[in-house]
């Protein structure tokens, strides 16, 4: 079985309190964080009707502040489909409810994995790619996974040679004492 993208896709919007609010006056980024959990987890449960669970997060880059009183939405679509696994994009932008101005704060990839009541994976529906940019999604996904495996594979303990890295480390700020 195969769905669209368009059939799972969430949004929601939130407004910002004070009680959302760090130390400085802005949201705090792991309000969002768990935010765009329960949307990825949403997008992924609605794809595959089932419980879903968080694998792995790629890269968190927070790019622009949010503000106490501003309008936080948040979109998640299916980007990929695995065998048990989807990667949900979810994207994060702010509006100023005053002046209208919008402001693209993050974008991240959830890989989420379907489990049945046991906790057992179950295999979850295909996505349809009908456009080019659903194409392109998926195969950015495919070689954010290629990618991953890659490093991890390069910095196994088993496998490190410092000697290999040596050099890289002391252009850092850093001081190697071994």
């Amino acid at each position: 079985m195969f769905k669209h993208p368009k059939d799972s896709r969430i949004t929601i919007s939130e407004l910002m309190l004070p009680s959302h609010s760090n130390f400085s006056g802005k949201i705090h980024g792991g309000y969002i964080l768990n935010l765009m959990d329960q949307i990825a987890f949403a997008c992924a449960s609605k794809h595959s009707r089932n419980y879903c669970v968080t694998a792995s997060v790629n890269k968190v880059d927070f790019l622009n502040p949010i503000d106490v009183g501003e309008l936080v939405t948040l979109k998640a679509s299916i980007n990929y489909t695995g065998r048990t696994s989807m990667v949900v994009g979810v994207r994060v932008e702010s509006e100023n409810i005053q002046t209208g101005e919008k402001k693209h704060c993050n974008s991240s990839y959830f890989t989420m994995v379907a489990k049945d009541k046991h906790g057992k994976n179950v295999t979850v529906p295909g996505i349809i790619l009908d456009t080019e940019q659903s194409i392109r999604r998926f195969a950015r996904s495919i070689t954010r996974q290629e990618q991953s495996r890659s490093r991890s594979n390069n910095f196994k303990p088993s496998e490190f040679k410092v000697e290999e890295h040596i050099a890289l480390v002391k252009t850092q700020n850093a001081k190697i004492e071994i």
